[in-house]
């Protein structure tokens, strides 16, 4: 890149808390992750297609199956072409995501990126 330019957050959401075997504990950690990504999408009023990557951190990941990152990101109407991806880091995979994402883009890898974290607590 030639010029120092700008990273910013251009929307940004999260899930209700839930609680132990509460009201959440029907929904895996990438089914709660879609509905945000949606959201987000919505509030920035970026489509899906302009999404250039997805990086999601995630810690608790058994029983998730494959790339929980990338079925949050298909489940939300991201195409299938955009890579998505999980990273772990106890206490700091969704801030790990953001500096990971922001990396990205400074670096001219990608231009919109999806970053966060995602758990189901109530799910354990």
């Amino acid at each position: 890149m030639s010029q120092e330019e700008d990273v910013v957050v251009v929307g940004a959401a999260r899930t209700p808390i839930g609680s132990f075997n509460g009201s959440l504990s029907g929904l895996a950690a990438h089914q709660l992750a879609s509905v945000v990504i949606k959201e987000v999408l919505k509030r920035a009023n970026i489509k899906p297609e302009d999404v250039s990557e997805v990086i999601l951190g995630q810690v608790l990941t058994s029983g998730q199956g494959q790339n929980p990152a990338r079925q949050a990101s298909v489940n939300s109407g991201i195409p299938y072409e955009v890579p998505a991806w999980s990273c772990q880091m106890i206490c700091g995979s969704g801030l790990k995501a953001v500096c990971l994402a922001t990396q990205a883009i400074i670096t001219g890898s990608s231009n919109i990126v999806i970053a966060g974290g995602m758990e189901s607590m109530s799910k354990v």
